[in-house]
């Protein structure tokens, strides 16, 4: 009788590796989330699961793999809930209110996790992923523009542009609140900073009023390529 027969793991070796994996996740976003992705190190991973250092390295292909992996975790999470945001909504204004107040407010409530997501010098692996992302939210924005033109709420522009413009105020404007060494705001003061970006990003695209829309397009207003 042969006894080389070659190891194949069931469903249910398969589903307990993975759960496995899933809580080592789990652990490294919430250190990234209390000290950035430089706090999340494997041998501090390890302690908080209980396992060795050789056990976290069974389910990853090194520290930089662990990392971009929790990455692709926190920014899924961040992305489906501004995309569950925008599509319960209508209209261009709305649509854009709806992306500006949930990727704002979310990022305020979890200042050092948004922080390590948006702005921490980090591995150029998680550079790579940072900016398919970006264009996931570019591509976001570029519908709610478009939406917007196609109701008369914006005047015709430049999709692209205005689009990656709006990304990156965004995103710099919350570079003082998300910082580290920032001094900890009210609920007052965030509530401020998200009502600024967001009446920044309406001006920016040309919101019009309902009340003082025009039927007749400005000779200025630029086109959509």
């Amino acid at each position: 009788m042969r006894t080389d027969v070659a190891y194949r793991p069931t469903e249910k070796t398969r589903a307990a590796k993975a759960q496995r994996r899933a809580a080592l996740l789990t652990e490294a976003t919430e250190l990234v989330a209390e000290g950035g992705f430089t706090a999340a190190t494997v041998k501090a991973i390890a302690e908080r699961c209980e396992v060795s250092v050789g056990s976290v390295y069974s389910h990853f292909d090194g520290s930089t793999d662990l990392l971009a992996s929790v990455f692709r975790r926190g920014a899924d999470q961040e992305l489906e809930a501004v995309r569950a945001a925008v599509a319960a909504t209508e209209g261009g204004a709305n649509r854009l209110r709806a992306l500006v107040e949930t990727f704002a407010q979310r990022a305020i409530r979890g200042r050092q996790l948004a922080w390590s997501l948006l702005f921490e010098p980090v591995d150029p692996r998680i550079d790579a992923e940072r900016l398919a992302y970006r264009a996931d939210y570019h591509a976001l924005t570029t519908e709610i523009l478009r939406d917007g033109m196609e109701s008369g709420e914006f005047p015709r522009q430049h999709l692209e542009v205005t689009a990656t413009a709006l990304i990156g105020a965004i995103s710099e404007a919350l570079t003082g609140r998300l910082s580290p060494t920032h001094a900890v705001t009210t609920d007052a003061d965030d509530a401020d900073t998200v009502e600024a970006i967001l009446r920044f990003c309406l001006h920016g695209v040309g919101h019009v009023a309902p009340e003082t829309r025009s039927t007749n397009p400005s000779p200025d207003e630029g086109i959509d390529p």
